[in-house]
């Protein structure tokens, strides 16, 4: 009996040998799977190092480009900020040409209507004295003259 025993040791020992080679041989094409897998994960890998590395320098040359955008947006906002400037002054210097010309031109028609009225206020006199001449005795007397002077 003892020999039996120890033959169905041996035998439960070699299936489990048995077991355990072919759980081996599975383990195995599964790490042989990783290792391939690896391999392709290592490829990824670097291929997104090489973008990233790529996406850096184009930051990199982003960020000069865009300094020197600024720079040159700066200059022309100093050079529009100064033509602003001296715009504002031409066109305050021409709104106060524009106030005297129209000062002058408001005295100018002033003075006219100034004229119009002592003219008118002259030819009223003038037509009151003739009106007032007119009238006369001695002015009557010498129309009869001339009337009489034209017949003759």
């Amino acid at each position: 009996m003892h020999i039996a025993l120890g033959l169905a040791v041996e035998l439960a020992l070699t299936a489990l040998l048995a077991v355990t080679l072919v759980y081996c041989i599975v383990l195995e094409r599964r790490l042989a799977a990783v290792r391939k897998g690896q391999e392709s994960i290592k490829a990824v890998i670097g291929r997104l190092d090489a973008a990233i590395s790529k996406a850096g320098a184009s930051m990199h040359a982003l960020k000069a480009t865009t300094a020197g955008a600024a720079e040159q947006l700066d200059d022309r906002l100093k050079r529009a900020r100064s033509v602003i400037d001296e715009l504002s002054l031409l066109t305050a210097s021409g709104e106060r040409i524009a106030q005297r010309f129209d000062r002058a031109a408001d005295e100018s028609a002033n003075h006219r209507t100034a004229q119009r009225i002592d003219r008118a206020a002259e030819e009223t006199a003038f037509e009151r004295t003739a009106a007032i001449i007119s009238h006369l005795p001695s002015n009557n007397i010498m129309k009869r003259l001339d009337a009489l002077r034209a017949v003759r």
